[in-house]
Parts: C-alpha cells; structure tokens; sequence
C-alpha cells in the first residue's frame, strides 16, 4: 500500500514556492541546510530544526557528472555564492550542512562531494544516501525509491525503514536529451531547452519515450526478487505527466511521483542534517 503523501506534498508545494521566488519562511530554533551537488542543478536547502522549509536557492550547473565532481573548483565557487546569497536572504550566518551521495558511488567520490562542502565554508555534519534522503520527506517506511537524474538513474528498496538494496545505472535525463538532439538534428543545449519547456511535452515524450521504458527495465531487473509493493519515481527527469504511468505499465507494480520530484531528495538532505 502507498504511503500517504498529502502532508509531504503540501511540504514540497510550500519549498517550491520558497525556491522559485527566493523567498524566506519564519522559523524556529536552529536552522539545518542541505548541498545537493545534481548534474543539472545544484540546489541548497534550508529547514527548520523541525523540518519545515525555510529556504532554497538552485543553481543550473555542470560541475558534477553521474555522481562525480569534475569541476571542483567550479562547484566550491557555486556553492560559496549560493550560501552568501542564502545568509543575505535570511540575515544569519549558515556554519554547517549536509550533503548527499547517489547509490553505488565510490569512496573517493564520496569524500570529493563533502570535500566541496567543506571548502565552501561549511562544516559537514553529515553524509547520507540519497534514497534515504528522499524517504524521509516522503515518509516512505516500505517500497523502492527511484531517483531519475541528470546522469543516472538510482535504485533503492526500503523495508522497515532501512535501505536493503541500491542499484545506480548510467541512464537519465542527458539521455534523453540526447536523443531529444539526434531526432531534431540539434545541439544538446537546444534539446535540454526543448526538454524542460512544459508547452513542448506533448512533442518531446513521444520521442523520450523509449528512454523512460529502458529505465523502466532498469528498475525492473534491479527489484526482482524483492517484494516491493510500491514505487516513488523522484528527480527532475521524472517530471513528465506520463513518466510514472510508462513505469506501472512495465513494471507491473503502482507508481507513484510526489509533487516537485525534482526537490524531494534536496529538502530530505536539510532535513537529516
């Protein structure tokens, strides 16, 4: 049975407002900030000690490819800028925050994500998975999380509360720009264009489509063999209308795709940090 996600989703409403006005919300107690280092977006979260969202400002960047920083000093500059502008906005200074690492990254690049953090003036409190990231703005206790990035797609199943399995394969939303370009004979900034133009996805999915039904294997191969009664497509290249119907339709297991997908694992990061 799916969880419940009406509280959840009025959370990720009221934090998509909050980014895309760059407004600030009152709060209480101390306040908790998340990095998220995206291929596409880098977005820095900020809650309340309860977790209610404060603030968010996103960056498009490029810094940061299928979970690896390939421009280090790039993404310290990025996100040095975005916590000043975050500090005017709030009239405090942010000291500490959390940053999250996709499923099936190694090490190194682990310690390269925090590495960032650290050099941009934080002090890194904390580590987490993205899946747990996720599950906890969701109140997911059962199913598995699926995160469609820019790079990647990310696989985790959940029982009671704990993440027993993680997948990580190279298919996201860069794939489907690509194929986006090659269709129209295009550049890949004209087709990411295209891509994220609301107006154009009647146009635009019927040409992604075999993408999402190859992720849709993905995730399907990645399951099996695990009772998973529930699936929660997040991230920004899940945002088409008919992206969780093509995952029911192959998988066979309901699919569900909270509101603002793409900054349910950003506010989950500042809310366990």
């Amino acid at each position: 049975m799916a969880a419940d996600l009406t509280i959840p989703n009025k959370t990720l409403c009221e934090f998509a407002r909050l980014v895309e006005e760059e407004a600030v919300n009152q709060w209480e107690g101390e306040l908790k900030v998340g990095v998220d280092l995206g291929t596409a977006n880098i977005l820095v979260s900020v809650t309340d000690s309860a977790g209610c969202p404060v603030a968010g400002v996103s960056t498009p960047s490029c810094v940061v490819r299928d979970g690896i920083v390939v421009d280090y000093v790039g993404a310290i500059r990025t996100v040095r800028s975005m916590k000043a502008r975050l500090e005017e906005k709030l009239g405090v200074r942010l000291t500490k925050a959390a940053c999250a690492i996709p499923p099936g990254i190694s090490p190194g690049n682990t310690k390269a994500i925090g590495n960032v953090v650290e050099a941009a003036d934080f002090e890194l409190t904390a580590i987490i998975d993205e899946p747990t990231a996720a599950a906890t703005v969701l109140g997911i206790k059962e199913g598995a999380v699926v995160d469609v990035g820019g790079g990647t797609t990310g696989i985790s199943v959940i029982r009671n509360g704990e993440v027993v399995l993680t997948a990580d394969e190279p298919t996201g939303g860069t794939h489907m720009t690509l194929v986006l370009a090659g269709f129209h004979r295009t550049t890949t900034e004209e087709a990411e264009c295209l891509k994220k133009d609301p107006a154009q996805e009647s146009s635009v999915f019927p040409v992604i489509r075999p993408v999402v039904e190859k992720m849709a294997s993905i995730v399907a191969g990645a399951i099996r063999g695990h009772q998973v009664e529930t699936i929660y497509v997040v991230g920004g290249a899940c945002c088409f209308k008919e992206f969780e119907g093509i995952f029911e339709k192959r998988i066979g297991i309901p699919t569900v795709k909270p509101a603002a997908p793409l900054l349910v694992t950003p506010l989950g990061i500042a809310m366990n940090a």
